[in-house]
């Protein structure tokens, strides 16, 4: 009898082990670096919703923050290599998914934005993007009933002005947060992987982790991806000057990256497949290995938030 109770005892220990190591492979949410502001409401988030997909924001009212950010694509641009802005100008960087962006600390790819609120600047007055002025974009504003009305209802001033704007936006982007993958139905013990995807959670664990970190699949650091310097764009040196950061960008998430080609900062990679082929040589991963880890990556997909009506074309007029 006490034989076969220190069996039981030894058998729970064990299982009591095994699930706090399977634990610890899922890592908790950090708090948000970018906090929201005192506006934060459901009216300040459908204003920023309706100037994420309005028109009128861009020189020649021809393209909105949408045509490079679609919801379906989690808010990537997947058309075109790069970036495309008004009369067909082409930009030179690769339009990145616009999700979980309260956990970054720099925004772009080379990190040239620290603030959430601040970072729409560069798009709305890029020529080769949206390429207007701030100031014919709130005069516009101005002139539109219903979007005075609406700005006027949240920030509680007739004229509208700039930081109305850029918060408005925010109030938007802050809200897109992605967290209900197949990965995270795991992480809560609600699914379990394949043998496939768990061959390959052990590969991301041992290669990717310490750059594309769990939970959220990205860090705030800026890395080489062992791409070729290109002489036209040397990435994080542009903004700090420094030789080490020559060929340095930005760590893109992994949340969705099914969904979100074409892949580095230039768009040069069309599939997945590609993507491990370049890094499969790196790190000397076999065919059945790379498919592995494509099986792991596949699991970062939300569906949720991809199909969230709430997150898709809006107007103030609906």
């Amino acid at each position: 009898m006490v034989n076969k109770l220190l069996f039981l005892l030894l058998i729970s220990c064990l299982f009591i082990s095994a699930t706090s190591n399977w634990n610890k492979s899922f890592q908790k949410w950090p708090a948000p670096i970018q906090k929201k502001t005192k506006y934060s409401s459901t009216a300040s988030f459908e204003l920023g919703r309706a100037l994420f997909y309005e028109p009128l924001l861009s020189a020649d009212s021809s393209i909105s923050c949408s045509s490079c950010h679609l919801s379906y694509t989690a808010f990537a641009h997947v058309d075109h290599a790069t970036s495309h802005g008004i009369q067909s100008h082409i930009g030179r960087r690769n339009a990145p998914g616009l999700f979980n962006l309260a956990w970054r600390a720099h925004f772009h790819w080379d990190g040239g934005v620290k603030s959430l609120t601040g970072q729409a600047i560069n798009p709305l007055t890029h020529p080769d993007e949206m390429g207007n002025s701030l100031e014919e974009i709130l005069a516009r504003l101005q002139k539109n009933d219903t979007y005075r009305s609406a700005f006027e209802a949240v920030y509680h001033q007739e004229e509208i002005q700039t930081w109305m704007l850029l918060d408005a936006l925010r109030q938007f982007s802050i809200s897109l947060v992605s967290k209900e993958s197949f990965y995270d139905k795991v992480s809560r013990e609600h699914a379990s992987f394949s043998e496939q995807q768990q061959k390959g959670f052990a590969l991301f664990e041992q290669h990717c982790n310490q750059c594309h970190t769990a939970p959220l699949f990205f860090s705030n650091r800026f890395e080489s991806n062992g791409i070729q310097i290109d002489s036209t764009d040397l990435g994080r040196f542009e903004i700090t000057g420094s030789e080490a950061d020559k060929g340095k960008f930005r760590v893109p998430t992994l949340r969705n990256i099914s969904h979100s080609f074409p892949y580095m900062h230039d768009g040069r990679y069309k599939s997945l497949k590609e993507v491990m082929a370049h890094y499969g040589q790196q790190l000397q991963l076999n065919d059945n290995q790379q498919k592995d880890l494509i099986a792991f990556l596949k699991t970062l997909t939300d569906t949720t938030f991809l199909m969230n009506p709430q997150f898709q074309y809006h107007t103030l007029n609906q």
